[in-house]
């Protein structure tokens, strides 16, 4: 009898045991509400936030309630208004164009390369008909950033990075989030730390980080805030800037700091995993494994590969096998978005013409889950089962 794989891909790691105890701290006392402290008191939230900024190299962080909320905010702290172009990855997750469309803006779609990331000649080709890119690391793969960077400061584009599947990762040892103008984290449960919900922002740019809080819901109580500008600087925009509350509360805040401290450990444990997965899927007829750079640091929560070129049939049959098999594979070919993976042509408020080259990539994608509760051992088989049907389609519709 072939071998089945019985996990789950869908079940976390349960939360440290020092993150349970701060909850229960906050639960005791009751002050949930970032700004109700007590005298000499600071926030869970502020901690967080003076903590990460510290991590990631950068003056000033923002907790908030999602890493979708983070984008918004980010691109209004930028001046994005509504009707305004904003240039953005075809491949991507909804969260990402639902962002730009949640200020009233237009989301103008960059194309993909065979490497997963934004297609940088593509991107030369569009940097004038917008003057921000919100860039999507999507599923942790990262671009020449240098060259990105040459791309947009050449144009005049500022750049938001949405760092939800990179929290951890780098590009030539710089952090995910500190190449652009701002940086936006996913705190949701199925990323690289997890408070079920949450975000964070992070930015060198003054101004930008005190709009930010104001959109948060801080226009009277900024001086708490640990990893903020001074009070002179929100004297100059709080009137100008809208509230449109966000703020992350004690609870979560209290839950996730702890994981940061331990992000660097479980960042070489995703990338064990990957790697296994990586060496047992290599040279499997007809499917293409993504080569990492070299630049790159990253962050192996999750794993995909190409096949390129096959007929949707044959895909399908593969994705059928592997899941009779215990092996839960998204792809970003139906017509109809499945399990979240949907694409820039579903996305009907916000219409684009078609990208061929693009479209060859997008249907050639194969996505799962690495989640930590995964062994090595578990990887190795999942790699087996998934060569094993691929192979077997492969071989049965030879040309």
């Amino acid at each position: 009898m072939s071998e089945t794989f019985k996990g789950s891909f869908t079940q976390q790691e349960p939360i440290p045991e020092e993150g349970i105890e701060a909850a229960l701290a906050v639960l005791r006392h009751g002050r949930l509400h970032r700004y109700n402290v007590t005298e000499g008191e600071v926030s869970e939230a502020s901690l967080l936030e003076q903590e990460f900024a510290a991590q990631i190299g950068a003056k000033y962080c923002l907790a908030v309630t999602s890493g979708g909320y983070a984008l918004s905010t980010a691109l209004r702290a930028v001046g994005v208004r509504p009707g305004e172009r904003v240039l953005s990855n075809a491949f991507t997750l909804a969260p990402v164009p639902g962002a730009i469309a949640a200020i009233g803006a237009q989301p103008v779609f960059v194309g993909v390369t065979e490497d997963l990331t934004i297609d940088l000649d593509d991107l030369a080709a569009k940097a004038g008909q917008a003057r921000v890119l919100l860039l999507s690391h999507m599923r942790g793969h990262i671009c020449d950033m240098d060259r990105l960077m040459q791309i947009c400061t050449a144009a005049g584009v500022t750049v938001i990075e949405d760092c939800a599947h990179t929290m951890g990762a780098a590009w030539n040892a710089v952090p995910s989030g500190r190449h652009g103008l701002v940086g936006c984290s996913s705190c949701q449960t199925y990323k690289h730390v997890n408070s079920g919900e949450g975000g964070l922002l992070v930015t060198d740019d003054e101004e930008v980080a005190a709009r930010a809080v104001i959109l948060s819901g801080s226009y009277m109580l900024y001086e708490r805030h640990l990893a903020a500008p001074g009070p002179e600087v929100f004297e100059r925009v709080k009137y100008d800037t809208p509230n449109i509350s966000g703020r992350m509360d004690n609870l979560r805040a209290a839950i996730l700091r702890p994981q940061l401290r331990a992000l660097n450990a479980q960042v070489a444990r995703w990338n064990e995993r990957y790697a296994v997965l990586e060496a047992g899927l290599r040279n499997t007829p007809g499917l293409t494994v993504i080569d990492r750079p070299k630049a790159e640091t990253p962050v192996g929560s999750s794993f995909q590969f190409l096949l390129l070129d096959w007929p949707e049939d044959k895909i399908g049959a593969v994705l059928r096998r592997c899941a009779v098999r215990g092996v839960e594979l998204k792809w970003f070919g139906a017509a109809e978005p499945q399990g979240f993976t949907s694409r820039y042509d579903s996305w009907r408020y916000a219409p684009s013409a078609a990208m061929p080259k693009t479209d060859r990539i997008l249907v050639g994608i194969l996505d799962m889950r690495v989640p930590l509760t995964f062994s090595l051992e578990d990887c190795a088989t999942i790699a087996r089962i998934i060569r094993a049907e691929v192979s077997g389609v492969f071989q049965e519709h030879l040309p």
